[in-house]
């Protein structure tokens, strides 16, 4: 069943003086459940795409569908971790988790809400920095806390946009086996979407991976990763099957990219 279905969507900004195509005529669909990663150069209209899952930019043409019904804004059944934490940091680790759960379950009480900010504290192996503020945690650290809260507020939906990108390459691992780790162990899947510039990451994380094109931003191909579950890290990426995937990927991402060198223009 389709979770989230994009109909031939097109967005264009437009002023007075200039039009300019972020992505055009996009169809593809994530089922309940999946991991579906995004893919593509700079520009290509990865972020573009979950903005408008998120409800924070709309379609110029063509339709995006969420449970059958089009997105019209944004939504509580959509959680988004972005690149740059975004944690409110007049607010310990623990109030900011606590101030995403309040904006989704008021009916519960004030124990039962700092209750599962504690939960979900100690699932990301946080819980003895609670009442530290944002400017007292590294980067990796509050990124556990921007997956955190995503996470407690509990929406079907987790949008990511390059949730890693900032973060050195020990600590990326680390928070791609947290989230792993969260996304299989919860009773329901939830939906995610992920974008991201690492082929690498696309491969562990993915059920399948749409590489896009340089902008106007359109889907070049879907391709579907069919590793089993639990993955593990060490034993795929020393695989031929592996090896092979990681390739077909880089060639789709690079080859219509140009680079000049000495006033020519050749494909990288």
């Amino acid at each position: 069943m389709s979770k989230i279905n994009l109909q031939n969507v097109t967005l264009r900004y437009e002023d007075k003086n200039a039009s300019y195509t972020a992505v055009q005529d996009i169809n593809f669909s994530v089922a309940e459940g999946e991991f579906v990663s995004i893919i593509g150069p700079s520009g290509c209209g990865k972020s573009t795409l979950l903005s408008m899952f998120a409800g924070l930019n709309f379609p110029t043409d063509g339709s995006i569908l969420l449970d059958g019904k089009e997105i019209e804004g944004t939504g509580t059944d959509r959680g988004v971790v972005f690149q740059h934490y975004s944690l409110f940091p007049w607010m310990s680790a623990r109030k900011n988790i606590i101030f995403g759960i309040k904006q989704v379950h008021k009916e519960k009480t004030k124990k039962e809400i700092e209750a599962i900010a504690d939960e979900y504290l100690e699932l990301v192996g946080l819980k003895d920095f609670k009442n530290k503020y944002p400017s007292q945690l590294s980067g990796g650290m509050q990124q556990r806390v921007a997956i955190a809260r995503a996470l407690a507020m509990n929406p079907g939906i987790l949008l990511m946009d390059e949730p890693f990108g900032a973060i050195d390459a020990k600590n990326r691992v680390i928070l791609q086996e947290l989230l792993l780790k969260l996304w299989e162990s919860g009773s329901q899947k939830k939906t995610v979407v992920f974008v991201t510039h690492d082929i690498d990451e696309a491969i562990l994380l993915s059920d399948r991976i749409i590489v896009m094109s340089a902008g106007p931003g359109t889907v070049k191909k879907e391709i579907e990763v069919t590793f089993e579950r639990p993955r593990n890290r060490s034993r795929l990426v020393g695989s031929e099957v592996y090896s092979s995937l990681r390739n077909k990927l880089v060639g789709l991402f690079y080859d219509d990219l140009l680079l000049k060198i000495g006033g020519e223009e050749v494909v990288i």
